[in-house]
């Protein structure tokens, strides 16, 4: 008799759970190669420099321009690098609850929105020193990576819910069809019976 010590299934029930695990963090070198990945790395880049320049500035007046320039620098970075990093290490399969194809869209369409406003308003009232001449330069060029990003951002997602109304109406032929060829289904739904025919013919 073999004991529970000795039993060779044991041992390899845990480790196996754990490699399954440290597998799906595994980082999808296709989205890093393409257009959506190159956008968002070029973006976490472009939003982090501004960023620091923005930051190297000493002195302001007014600073209502710097301070909202280094708002939206600082969430871009934070939110697209979140982003950047679910979908590289295809976390966002984990959480399907979530619509990822449309939280994409809006940040980038908020990004783009907001990169612009700020960097027009900056470069408005910068005082022509460096620091804030690289920061509006790198806001630009920021609102530009954005800006591709959100129209390839409404393609995907006009995709999916042209593919999601499909499936949908599959679905609803398929159900149709099995209702369709199962009998009993269409003698439940049939308004009259042989014995209320009986009862007609008898009266």
């Amino acid at each position: 008799m073999i004991s529970g010590a000795s039993s060779p299934y044991q041992p390899t029930t845990e480790p196996v759970s754990q490699r399954r695990g440290l597998a799906g963090l595994r980082c999808d070198p296709d989205y890093l190669r393409g257009a959506l990945g190159r956008l968002k790395v070029a973006q976490v880049i472009l939003a982090l420099i501004a960023f620091i320049c923005i930051e190297t500035i000493m002195a302001c007046s007014p600073c209502e321009g710097l301070y909202f320039f280094e708002f939206v620098s600082c969430s871009a970075f934070v939110v697209t690098g979140v982003l950047l990093i679910m979908f590289s290490l295809n976390l966002h399969m984990r959480i399907p609850q979530i619509n990822w194809n449309l939280t994409d869209l809006v940040n980038t369409g908020l990004s783009t929105f907001l990169f612009f406003i700020a960097s027009v308003v900056l470069a408005t009232l910068n005082h022509r020193a460096g620091a804030e001449i690289a920061a509006v330069i790198f806001g630009f060029l920021a609102t530009a990576a954005y800006a591709v990003n959100t129209f390839l951002a409404v393609q995907k997602w006009r995709v999916s819910v042209r593919q999601q109304s499909t499936n949908d109406y599959i679905r609803a032929r398929t159900e149709s069809r099995d209702v369709d060829s199962r009998p009993e289904i269409q003698r439940k739904k049939s308004p009259t019976s042989p014995l209320s025919l009986n009862h007609w013919q008898l009266a």
